[in-house]
Parts: structure tokens; C-alpha cells; sequence
């Protein structure tokens, strides 16, 4: 099984530089108080560190990428719309069950433009998380959202939804209200709105519970996100009975960014700061807002009927590859 995050927030592959860089503080603090010029070992030094992130960060393997999608400083769906839309009116409730706090949702605008904004809201402390299920929604939080995403329909706002959930509650709750149902219904009519969809995926992008709000025109992935079908642990409990071997699932699955823009799944890969977004969401958060309007640009000058015919294409296209002799 993977390994938490260590008590000073940082991962376990992540120990050889917080040592190198504690050793160079370290000596910066001794250079001052001693007033000893150590500027030759702390230049030796910072390079070293430098070097190490490069190496560390520049090839990753598929689970550290895991790892750190879902580290628990990494931003949320909040986080985001606080720093990329202006006059956010969040929306609540499904008109049918009640509402689901692990989907949010409601009318911003990008850059001026009215949008409907809607994604997987994992919490941030503790109580937050519980009320919110970790981010893992019922049938009313897709209920939601298809209502969110008709109510655009109707005002010819486009969508972005952002993805970020392990997948759908399992629970037999969720199961009675028609949890398949709300998913289900979700893909038939997101595949049939006249409005641009574009859809990001920040952090894990897990099963159905993911899927029920990324059927879009364009799919965006964060640098060191993942999108499956199942957890890493839930494949490795299915293929080994085992869950520890979720690192061996995690590179077979091909879930990261890199393997799905080679594969067609994903249309563009959105860098992160070295580490990890959670390093600095204000500049993730420019990095999407980026990514959002020159994605939308195009999409902007397409009919309905377009809009529907390039994403039905976009999903045909998927799985297809050319035949050898």
C-alpha cells in the first residue's frame, strides 16, 4: 500500500531533498550567527538540491504522480474557482433529494464571460472532509450538476467541471436513491448540450464518480493528476487479491496525464510547480486559468450542432488505433 504523506506534509520520495535543504538552512543559520562565510558549501550545495528535484521530479513513477494527486494540501475545487472566476454565485440542490455538499457548483464568470462552474469538493480540514464525504458524491450531487448543466444549456453558458473524487459513494444509500441512474444520465445528456464543455481533472479522477461530469469537448489534466476506470488499490485487490500491490497496478493501468495524451484520452497536459500544486495554488491556479481560455477560444465560434458532433468525434476516436500489416 502506499505511504502517507510524512507529518511535515511532504511524501516518502520526497525525504533525500527535504534532508539536503534542512542541511542548507542549517548552515545559512550558522553563517549568521558565527558570521563564518560558508557561501562556497551552500552554492555546493543549493546546485546538489537543484539537481535532485530535477531528477526526483522529472521522472516520477505513476504511483509517486498518485501520491501526490492526492496529497491533502493539494488544492480543492473552491480553491480554484476563488482565484480563477469572479462573482461566483454558488448554486445548491437537485430539486429532487437534497443537497450534496461533494459537488459544488453554480454561475461565475472567466475573464468577464459567464460560465457554469461545477466539481468534486473533497473539503479541507477535517470536519470539512466528513461533511463532504471526501469528496465522494450521491445521486442528488449528480442530480445537481445535471441541473447546473441544463440550466447553461438553456442560457448558452459553457460548462467546466473539474474533477477530483476517488469515485462515486458506494454505500447502499446511495445505491437505493439510483446512484447508476444519476451517473447514466449524466453522460447521455452531457453528450448532447449545444454549449462548449471543458473539463479538468485536478487531483484523482476515479471510476464513474469521475466521469459523470467529464463528457466534454476538451479533457485538461494537471501535470501529476490520474484518471482511471478503478483505484490502483481497487485494481490490485481485483488482479492480486492484494491492495499493496497498488503501485504495480498504478503503471499498468496507464492513469497518468503523459500515458493519456499519448493514448488520445486526454487533449492537453497542464504543468505544476515543481512538487506539486499544493506548492503554490496561486500559480496553478493561472496555469488553468490559462489552459480554460485558450481551450474555450475555439469551441466559442461553434454552433450547437458542432459543438455535439466534435464531442461524440472526440469519444469515437478514443481506442482507435491503426492496424499493422
Amino acid at each position: 500500500m502506499g505511504e502517507m504523506p510524512m507529518a511535515n506534509g511532504h511524501l516518502p520520495f520526497e525525504k533525500p531533498i527535504i534532508e539536503l535543504r534542512q542541511k542548507i538552512a542549517e548552515l545559512k543559520k550558522f553563517t549568521k550567527e558565527k558570521e563564518i562565510d560558508l557561501s562556497d558549501e551552500i552554492a555546493t550545495l543549493e546546485a546538489k538540491a537543484e539537481r535532485l528535484e530535477k531528477e526526483i521530479y522529472g521522472n516520477l513513477t505513476p504511483w509517486q504522480r498518485v501520491q501526490i494527486a492526492r496529497h491533502p494540501s493539494r488544492p480543492t475545487t473552491l480553491d480554484y474557482i476563488q482565484r480563477i472566476f469572479t462573482d461566483f454565485i454558488e448554486l445548491h440542490g437537485d430539486r429532487l433529494y437534497g443537497d450534496d455538499p461533494a459537488i459544488v457548483g453554480g454561475i461565475a464568470k472567466l475573464d468577464g464571460m459567464p460560465v457554469t462552474v461545477i466539481g468534486h469538493e473533497r473539503g479541507k480540514d477535517t470536519k470539512d472532509k466528513i461533511a463532504r464525504n471526501f469528496g465522494m458524491p450521491h445521486p442528488e450531487g449528480y442530480r445537481k450538476a445535471l441541473r447546473l448543466m441544463q440550466q447553461a444549456d438553456k442560457f448558452g453558458r459553457p460548462i467546466i467541471t473539474f474533477i477530483d473524487t476517488q469515485g462515486a459513494h458506494p454505500g447502499i444509500e446511495a445505491e437505493q436513491r439510483g446512484q447508476s441512474e444519476a451517473i447514466a444520465r449524466n453522460l447521455r445528456e452531457m453528450a448532447g448540450f449545444s454549449v462548449p464543455i471543458v473539463c479538468v481533472v485536478t487531483g484523482e479522477g476515479g471510476s464513474g464518480g469521475a466521469l459523470a461530469i467529464s463528457v466534454g469537448n476538451r479533457l485538461l489534466m494537471l501535470e501529476h493528476a490520474y484518471y482511471s476506470v478503478i483505484t490502483p488499490e481497487g485494481a490490485a485487490a481485483i488482479l492480486w487479491r492484494d491492495a499493496a500491490e497498488a503501485q504495480q497496478a498504478a503503471e499498468a493501468l496507464r492513469i497518468t496525464a503523459q500515458d493519456l495524451l499519448k493514448l488520445g484520452v486526454v487533449d492537453r497536459v497542464i504543468p505544476e510547480p515543481k512538487g506539486g500544486a499544493h506548492r503554490d495554488p496561486d500559480a496553478q491556479a493561472a496555469w488553468i486559468k490559462e489552459a480554460l481560455l485558450e481551450t474555450l477560444k475555439p469551441l466559442l465560434e461553434m454552433d450547437g450542432k458542432a459543438l455535439v458532433a466534435d464531442r461524440h468525434r472526440k469519444y469515437a476516436q478514443i481506442g482507435v488505433f491503426a492496424g499493422g500489416d
